[in-house]
């Protein structure tokens, strides 16, 4: 039976088919025009990273973040540590060459800002000490120091009185560090920092630097992203590998090659359109979001593979070029479309998170999906009627003796009462499993070092050594503590004692190296007040006695500004690991609630480790809000398109457990929930509701235009769907699973990733949507008749 008169929708994309078989030849110069341009427009696309981009700013944190980072040592900071090798300690003639040319080197790299360059060659790190006429302080190293015997003891003797051994100075006094912040417009050009350009001079100083007796370690975020741009040829050399890979499995399925280069460059067509636009809109490309491009390349092969597969079979059936694409647009107008637009949300509401290099990599990554609306729906069977298909792809599919796929017919038993109880019992156990091993999924990193490179990575090795060498490290969280109504505050008792016992109680958290604040600063300056008996290391209850040792909280040590006013206390934190972060800024959150001194508010949070805890608790904040979002908006789409709510539950089950299995997955993996991970997990998605939505709609058309069971219907959607759907998911999981070997480890998580979402997802919507449709009794077809139908089989 069928339908007396199509839909008011049926009736619109028949229309719609109808125009644009008719004016094919004028849209088609359209599209060559605005492909042309937009191609020579990718040509200025450039890569852009920066480091504000990865804050927060809406963030508590970050408020108060950049209400201060002018004043005091900000997060975007780099350390480089020069390490003796030779006999003895770094206190030679030689070393102090060296370090004293790395400091000027480091001093004239391009965004350095030069009033925060820390190292025992500049005149801002001084040593304290007590004369007879009270208090002196003096740089380090003499303006007119000479490296030999009696310099060598004078500077051996500053340093040590200095209190930089085991931050500027390692504490085994073989290595010395050089530390300097980055401003994100170069002071020099008055541009954007070329944080490539910054990554290249200091590769160029540890090239001078290194010799058989000194070794150079670089850590900081300017080299992070330098070492992801030269790990990008190994990004591009995998694209390579996964475009060939689907290329020649393509040319296997088809037995065409005009069919394979032609999905291929269709493809690609939303890839090149997205690239052309960036420039014209005033964006780059970020190195973290540079996985996106292939993202929307996969989604194309799936939804070009469709459409031609659809047209390949109408075309074997004796029908013209022309007709066939035709019909293939009426065919899958609505399903691909309303599949497109799924995705599009799905990266859509990763802007949830106010992150702005987030925001960047949601208006790509919808613009992308957005874009293959126009080149998968109409440009794809523009085409495919002026094309002629090889007489080696015109070979019928394997059938038995009653005419059906034996494969398909065999999957479609899924669709049985029987089965479809194994298939919930099965399904069950995954759920089960994902469930309890998704609770163990991290937010932000889970290991020391950079994730987003290899454990074995140069910049990984410098970071371990760095670490062990001395008291601090690249990870500092900063608190703010702000008095209010005070004159001197470091004058005043009861605000010292506040500060005081904050770094007494922060000393005593795990996951804490070393903290720094002017109340230690004060109790050396007490104890050196008193011939440097240590038991007077302690602050003076008076203003009197307190001003005695106020020299010594000079504002040049960045732990305070003038009047204190504001009062920095740097903490040194052992990793940045999600649970160290999440675990210190707790503790500290517990002390910050309990304190009641009057007038002094703390607050959170500065530093590197101050962002990377506002971003994780961004991200995780959003992530319930992000999920409920999609699925909320997939299941409003879903409904609009099958008006029942059996479709939205068959294709809205199988895709939550695939992402709570994704999820275990990456808590397996020791993948933590951050930035470059959430586009996979909304492509996941994605993936899985084009799967649903396309079997589904066939499964309906055939139930309820031609009066099917349901095995029958589910057989024919296998058939039509099913088969380029299986291809697109093996296909892309192969593509994608060669990214494992990749140089950059973020793209090898992302490759294992991506390859189980595709193969699990086609999975869900083999077997678990089929099994809930036949206890969801969909087309009215009853466990009895669904019985009857497999006795057929």
């Amino acid at each position: 039976m069928s339908h007396a008169t199509p839909t008011r929708l049926e009736a619109f994309v028949d229309r719609l088919a109808q125009a644009l078989i008719a004016r094919r030849k004028p849209l088609a110069w359209l599209f060559v025009v605005i492909t042309l341009a937009l191609g020579a427009s990718a040509l200025r696309v450039h890569l852009d990273p920066g480091f504000n981009k990865l804050i927060p700013l809406k963030h508590p944190y970050m408020q108060a973040f950049l209400k201060h980072s002018a004043t005091f040592a900000g997060a975007n900071r780099i350390l480089v540590s020069v390490q003796w090798k030779g006999e003895g300690d770094i206190y030679n003639a030689e070393f102090m060459k060296a370090i004293r040319g790395v400091t000027d080197d480091v001093f004239f790299t391009p965004g350095v800002n030069r009033s925060q360059v820390f190292s025992i060659f500049t005149p801002n790190v001084k040593y304290i000490e007590v004369t007879e006429e009270g208090f002196a302080g003096e740089v380090v190293i003499p303006s007119r120091f000479q490296a030999d015997a009696a310099g060598l003891a004078r500077v051996r003797a500053n340093v040590a009185r200095s209190g930089e051994v085991g931050r500027l100075v390692a504490n085994d006094l073989k290595s010395a560090l050089v530390r300097a912040d980055l401003l994100e417009v170069d002071p020099s050009s008055g541009k954007r920092l070329d944080y490539a350009a910054v990554a290249s001079k200091l590769e160029e100083i540890r090239a001078k630097y290194t010799t058989d007796k000194t070794d150079v370690q670089i850590i900081g975020f300017a080299k992070i992203v330098g070492d992801v741009m030269e790990g990008l040829f190994s990004v591009v050399t995998f694209f390579g590998i996964a475009f060939v890979v689907t290329g020649v499995m393509l040319w296997l399925y088809t037995r065409s090659i005009r069919l394979t280069v032609l999905a291929l460059v269709v493809a690609l067509l939303p890839v090149i359109w997205l690239l052309g636009i960036l420039p014209l809109i005033g964006y780059g490309i970020d190195p973290m979001s540079i996985l996106v491009p292939f993202l929307i390349f996969s989604i194309g092969v799936s939804h070009a593979v469709q459409m031609t597969n659809a047209w390949r079979q109408d075309v074997a059936h004796g029908f013209p070029a022309e007709h066939a694409s035709q019909i293939a647009f009426r065919n899958l107008a609505i399903p691909g479309t309303v599949a497109l637009l799924t995705n599009a949300l799905g990266f859509m509401v990763i802007m949830l998170i106010d992150i702005p290099i987030v925001h960047e990599l949601g208006v790509t990554a919808c613009l992308g999906v957005l874009l293959m609306i126009v080149t998968n729906k109409m440009i794809l069977p523009i085409i495919l009627s002026h094309l002629r298909l090889e007489a080696s792809a015109m070979a019928q599919e394997v059938t038995d003796e009653r005419g059906r796929n034996p494969l398909w017919w065999a999957v479609s038993a899924f669709a049985q009462p029987k089965v479809a109880l194994a298939t919930f019992a099965v399904w069950l156990l995954l759920l089960a499993f994902g469930t309890l091993q998704s609770r163990h999924l991290l937010t932000g990193d889970v290991s020391a070092g950079v994730p987003e490179l290899r454990a074995e990575s140069r910049y990984n090795h410098d970071n371990d050594h760095i670490v062990a060498s001395y008291s601090i490290g690249m990870d500092v969280l900063s608190v703010y503590i702000e008095t209010q109504g005070m004159q001197e505050a470091c004058l005043n008792w009861p605000v010292m004692n506040a500060v005081e016992r904050f770094d007494h109680y922060l000393r005593g958290v795990s996951g804490v190296q070393s903290v720094a604040s002017v109340a230690a600063v004060a109790k050396v300056a007490a104890g050196g007040n008193n011939e440097g008996n240590p038991r007077w290391a302690a602050l003076q209850r008076t203003e009197a006695a307190l001003r005695t040792g106020s020299k010594a909280i000079n504002p040049e040590l960045g732990l305070s500004i003038e009047g204190c006013g504001v009062i920095h206390v740097m903490i040194f934190l052992k990793d940045h690991q999600g649970s160290t972060l999440k675990h210190v800024v707790g503790e500290i959150g517990k002390f910050i609630g309990a304190e009641k001194t009057p007038g002094v508010q703390f607050r959170l949070a500065g530093g590197n480790a101050g962002v990377a805890a506002a971003t994780n608790e961004a991200v995780e904040k959003a992530e319930i809000e992000m999920l409920g979002a999609i699925f909320g908006a997939i299941i409003a789409l879903c409904w609009l398109t099958f008006r029942t709510w059996k479709a939205v539950l068959c294709i809205m089950v199988p895709l939550t457990i695939v992402s709570i299995l994704c999820n275990a997955l990456m808590a397996l993996l020791g993948i933590g929930l951050k930035v470059p991970t959430l586009p996979v997990i909304a492509l996941g998605v994605g993936v899985g509701v084009d799967y649903g939505i396309y079997l589904f709609e066939r499964m309906q058309h055939e139930i309820e235009d031609k009066g099917s069971s349901l095995r029958e219907a589910f057989y024919e959607a296998m058939r039509q769907r099913g088969t380029a759907a299986v291809f697109t998911a093996l296909t892309m999981s192969i593509g994608v699973g060669s990214w494992a070997f990749a140089t950059l480890k973020f793209q090898a998580d992302m490759g294992v990733l991506l390859a189980f979402m595709f193969l699990v997802n086609v999975f869900g919507a083999i077997f678990l949507l089929p099994a809930m449709a036949c206890w969801l009794g969909v087309g009215g077809a009853s466990k009895a008749t669904a019985a009857k139908a497999g006795t057929e089989g």
